[in-house]
């Protein structure tokens, strides 16, 4: 079992035939991601990087049994990409397009609502299931097949923490960069209870950052349910009120969005708070010893 992927995922790329299509497409097909073909309007009927091209998701669904779609449509276009692979049938459909009109979103959210289809971003590095399956942007070298689940808003996080956990001598069961938007699909506490529920996954590290309250959602979540350790850490701890950092979401808007409230309320819930990600590692390794 696995986390939302795995090698018998089938996989298509919406916006397939663009420059950031092609590239990504071209890294998870050598990664060995399951790969079966991709969209772009007008062009079906096709071959791109020797794989059928369809005018749309329901083409690909009918034709190759798509389950899994990764999103590199431009902003403007993303909204509607995202809900015609939900009405096509797509279960796991995972948002790269960075810049989606938070208007847009707020449409997106209430057609996928009920349909039991997992959204991964918008604005986010992907999902990856080590040496198994990868649907994104993260860089596979770093990811080593183990038994540690990743939940992250920062993309360049999630790749630090997966090589502090290699360097530990564990490794990676699934990651998952859910986003740092304002409005996502899946949140924090949403794929901490993934991981929860994997057998494969013996523990987790979950890396969140200033504003919203995600973190904490799911630092009391983790407090009442929780099974396996978890190890936490915040971005921006030197933030400061007002001010944007690094992503849309990423904004202090009160005294419960600071980077030391968030890590105060995941210490009283029994997360492993750690001050640097370069801790996160050993830390994984000492909460999963006790």
């Amino acid at each position: 079992m696995s986390v939302l992927v795995n090698k018998d995922s089938k996989v298509i790329i919406q916006g397939f035939t663009g420059s950031e299509g092609t590239f990504h497409a071209t890294q998870m097909i050598e990664y060995g991601t399951h790969v079966v073909g991709g969209v772009t309007p007008g062009k079906g009927g096709s071959e791109h990087l020797g794989l059928p091209v369809f005018n749309s998701v329901s083409d690909a669904v009918q034709q190759v049994g798509a389950d899994v779609s990764a999103i590199f449509v431009p902003p403007p276009f993303a909204g509607d990409a995202i809900m015609e692979a939900a009405e096509a049938g797509v279960k796991v459909i995972v948002t790269i397009t960075e810049g989606i009109p938070t208007a847009d979103m707020v449409r997106v959210k209430s057609f996928i609502e009920g349909k039991g289809i997992r959204l991964v971003g918008p604005n986010c590095p992907g999902v990856i299931t080590a040496e198994e399956c990868k649907v994104g942007i993260m860089p596979g070298f770093v990811f080593k097949k183990g038994r540690i689940g990743v939940v992250s808003k920062s993309g360049t996080l999630t790749y630090e923490a997966a090589d502090q956990i290699v360097k530990a001598g564990l490794g990676i069961s699934t990651a998952i960069g859910i986003g740092g938007d304002p409005i996502i699909g899946t949140t924090t506490k949403e794929a901490v209870e993934l991981f929860m529920n994997d057998p494969e996954t013996d523990a987790v590290i979950m890396i969140g950052e200033i504003g919203g309250t995600m973190e904490a959602d799911a630092a009391r979540w983790i407090k009442e349910h929780a099974t396996k350790p978890v190890v936490g850490f915040i971005a921006g701890q030197t933030a400061p009120k007002g001010r944007r950092m690094g992503h849309a979401g990423a904004i202090i808007g009160g005294k419960d969005d600071t980077a030391a409230a968030k890590m105060a309320i995941m210490r009283e819930c029994g997360i492993h708070v750690v001050e640097s990600p370069a801790d996160l590692g050993a830390t994984v390794v000492k909460a999963l010893a006790n």
